[in-house]
Parts: C-alpha cells; sequence; structure tokens
C-alpha cells in the first residue's frame, strides 16, 4: 500500500502522525511511505531520518494525497487540506465530527473513508488511540491552571501545592476518565487539595481505593453545582465516544467561581463540558468569561510534541499497519475495534455520535462497507 503522511498545519500543531522508526516499519513489510517535508521537524525528526528509514519526501500536500492509498495525521483536517481527500481512499486520524459541522459537511463530499483514532473501541470499550493524548492532555491541563493562576497571568495568586501553614489551591475535575484519573495524579502530587467528580459508581470506588488522598464526588447536577464554586481550578474530562460533550456547567455555575480562577476544559475538541467554554489556540488560548479565565485549546497535546508523537505512534501503528497489510476495507470488516473507527464512507455517515449531533442519515458500518 501507498500509505502518505502529512505535515501538521493547525495552530502550533507540531506532532507527526508517524516516527521514522514507525515508517522502517511499514517499509520491511514492503509498503512506500510517503512523508511530507518537514513533517516530522516539530517532534525532533529531520527530513534525513525519515529518508533514511526508507520514506520519499514529497514537498507538497496535494501531491503526496493524490499518490497515497492511505493518508495518516494526527489533527482533522482543516479548511485548506478539506479538497485533497477522494473516494476509495481512507483517512486515519483525530476528526471530532460531532462538533465540526463544517468538517463534516466537507469531508461527507470527498467521499472519502474516514477512521477517527478517537472512536477505535475495545470491547471492554476502552479507546486504545485516544488514551495516549488524553493522558498527555489530563496531566497537561494542572500544568497549564497552576501557570495561569499566577497574579501575573491574570489568576488569582494562588499557588496550589500551597506552602507551610498556608492551605493547598482547590481542584475540581470532572470526569474520572482517562483525562481525569491523568489530571488528579499531577494535583495530588502538588499537593493539591483535589476533587474527582465521576458517574459511575464503579469507577468511584476504583479511583478511592487507587488515590485514598483523592475526595470522590457522585456526579449529579447538585453536586456539580455545589463543588464548581469551590474550585480554584476547574479541570473539564467529560467524554462521550464520538459524540458532543454534554453541557455539565452551566454559565450560573462559572459566574460562582472567585474571580481569578482557572477553567481547562480538555472536553473542548468535542465541544466542551461547560457552557463558557469556546475553542481557542496554542497563539490565542485563552479568554475571561465571568471573571474566570478559559483554556480550551483544541489540540493541548500539541504543546508537547515529542512525547506526544512517540505515545500516539505507539498506539495508532498496530492499526494502520493492519489497513496496509490487509486493505483497509478488509481490515475494517475484520477488525471490531477499527470499524468502531469509520465514522464515514463515500458520503454516508457510520457513525451514530456524528449522525445524532446534527440530525443526519445514519447507515451501519457494515452495510457501508458492502
Amino acid at each position: 500500500m501507498i500509505v502518505g503522511v502529512l505535515k501538521e498545519i493547525k495552530d502550533n500543531e507540531n506532532r507527526v502522525a508517524i516516527t521514522p522508526k514507525g515508517v522502517q516499519e511499514f517499509v520491511s513489510k514492503g509498503h512506500e511511505l510517503l512523508v511530507q517535508k518537514d513533517a516530522g521537524i516539530g517532534s525532533g525528526f529531520s527530513n534525513e531520518e525519515y529518508e533514511d528509514a526508507g520514506a520519499k519526501l514529497i514537498d507538497a500536500p496535494k501531491e503526496l494525497c493524490e499518490k497515497a492509498e492511505m493518508v495518516m495525521k494526527i489533527k482533522e483536517p482543516i479548511k485548506d487540506e478539506h479538497t485533497y481527500f477522494r473516494k476509495d481512499q481512507v483517512l486515519f486520524t483525530y476528526f471530532h465530527f460531532a462538533s465540526m459541522k463544517e468538517l463534516t459537511d466537507n469531508m461527507i463530499s470527498s467521499n472519502a473513508a474516514c477512521v477517527a483514532y478517537e472512536t477505535v473501541e475495545l470491547e471492554d470499550r476502552s479507546l486504545p488511540l485516544l488514551a495516549p493524548m488524553s493522558e498527555v492532555a489530563g496531566k497537561m491541563s494542572i500544568h497549564i491552571g497552576a501557570h495561569y493562576l499566577a497574579k501575573f497571568a491574570g489568576g488569582k495568586g494562588i499557588l496550589l501545592a500551597g506552602v507551610t501553614n498556608v492551605n493547598s489551591g482547590t481542584v475540581v475535575i470532572i470526569g474520572g476518565g482517562v483525562v481525569g484519573e491523568a489530571a488528579a495524579k499531577v494535583a495530588l502530587g502538588m499537593g493539591a487539595n483535589t476533587t474527582v467528580i465521576e458517574l459511575r459508581d464503579e469507577r468511584i470506588e476504583e479511583m478511592k481505593k487507587l488515590y485514598p488522598k483523592l475526595n470522590l464526588v457522585k456526579s449529579t447536577p447538585e453536586n456539580i453545582a455545589n463543588e464548581v464554586p469551590k474550585a480554584d481550578l476547574l479541570v473539564g474530562g467529560v467524554l462521550v465516544a464520538g459524540a458532543e460533550a454534554p453541557k455539565l456547567v452551566s454559565r450560573e455555575m462559572v459566574a460562582k467561581m472567585a474571580p481569578g480562577s482557572v477553567i481547562v476544559d480538555v472536553a473542548i475538541d468535542q465541544g466542551g463540558c461547560i457552557e463558557t467554554s469556546r475553542p481557542t489556540s496554542h497563539s490565542d488560548p485563552v479568554y475571561v468569561e465571568e471573571g474566570v479565565t478559559h483554556y480550551c485549546v483544541t489540540n493541548m497535546p500539541g504543546a508537547f510534541p515529542r512525547t506526544s508523537t512517540f505515545a500516539i505512534t505507539g498506539a495508532t501503528l498496530p492499526y494502520a499497519l493492519e489497513m496496509a497489510d490487509k486493505g483497509w476495507k478488509n481490515a475494517l470488516k475484520e477488525n471490531p475495534a477499527l470499524l468502531k473507527g469509520l465514522n464515514m464512507i463515500d458520503g454516508k455517515i457510520t457513525y451514530k455520535g456524528v449522525s445524532d449531533a446534527f440530525g443526519m442519515e445514519y447507515v451501519e458500518p457494515e452495510k457501508a462497507l458492502g
């Protein structure tokens, strides 16, 4: 198979979809790898490293996509890239369609097969390709939040760790999944008073055993309304796979937070779980709403591309190799986890969370594949 790897052009997105070592694995199995020139520079990989691994460098992204049978990326195609893709070609990347109608419409028009990292799902309902970046974003959320709590950054001047004879700051995390657990680990490590609000009883019991110092609260509207105003730092880590995130924190709740508090909405890729959240970028990461600093960058792990690229390649490579080795249609038919990643094909939406988000027709992926 001819596999193409595009250079990311989203604001300050320095990750790349495959490492040179990953290229070697494809080439060793007889596949042809096309890598856009400078695609790996932001992650610390030179063009020479990709060539030495067996890849062919391509300057123009359009030329790369015209030649490739499978295109790999990290983030969803932005507007300038929407016309690159075609029928009988598979695009393997993060999409987050449910929060982006224009992207959804344009990829439907392309007739390409869109396999989304974030909806590949194992039998135990875990999301193996989302988890690595969720962990990065969760851990990062506490570091970022701690920075914006500084007075020079517009915050209330609270040190999350506290000091001798002075109370620590308070972190409230909504969601006890991968993001929430990663955030809680860092917050607890800093010494912050840390609360996780979680819906699932079994998960609450599990986290109680793992983190005895963690305050666990059942997710109900009343409990969320009670905990949010206490937060110096509020982290949104709610996920409904492939669907738009539910708005669990209202504007009224945000208004009750103390001025200079900070919100980091990690769920912003799927629309955000806080009513006052709106997408931001690494170039312009924050805004103030109701007196509270909001950080809602849609590609948070792009800030740490070296770590993130190694993590995401380790997760995606087996699935990408399977599609290359078997042919992507056969691989989708044979691997139920990979099939759940199929969000659209031939202009048909094949993921229920996406069709529900926009009131569009849903087609069973098995039927759409023929």
